[in-house]
């Protein structure tokens, strides 16, 4: 079996970064823990159709745009993104997805996620803002 040095996680994966930033002639990579969050990322800002070969790839958020700032709305967001993470990141399981008005915004949900990275049993938390055009629901 081959080994790997300490802190060297490939099975995390290494990639470039997005968006694609040339920094002194070259391009970056990121990796593992990093290159999770990205991914993650991706997937939220992504709507449905807009990947040609993988048109159900991503959480559709952008569809939720003109709605009200409503609990159904938001319960509506939680089980899209759900999914979407569940489906298109086998290196993350889910642990809980709460989309929550901003007191102070009233056209802002904050997407609260909460997985654990599998390979490495860490737990992260990602808060993600979400505009919609209507406040009241």
């Amino acid at each position: 079996m081959a080994t790997t040095p300490l802190g060297v996680r490939p099975q995390l994966g290494v990639g470039w970064p997005f968006p694609v930033r040339p920094k002194n002639g070259t391009v970056p990579f990121v990796k593992y823990e990093d290159n999770v969050e990205q991914a993650i990322g991706i997937i939220l800002e992504t709507a449905a159709g807009e990947r040609v070969m993988l048109p159900t790839f991503g959480a559709g958020l952008r569809n939720y745009v003109f709605s009200s700032n409503s609990p159904l709305t938001r319960s509506q967001i939680e089980n899209g993104v759900r999914r979407a993470l569940s489906t298109w990141e086998p290196r993350i399981a889910v642990e809980r997805v709460t989309a929550t008005s901003s007191p102070d915004t009233p056209n802002l949900i904050l997407i609260d996620i909460d997985y654990v990275v599998k390979r490495t049993n860490t737990v992260y938390n990602r808060v993600y803002p979400f505009y919609l055009t209507q406040a009241g629901g």
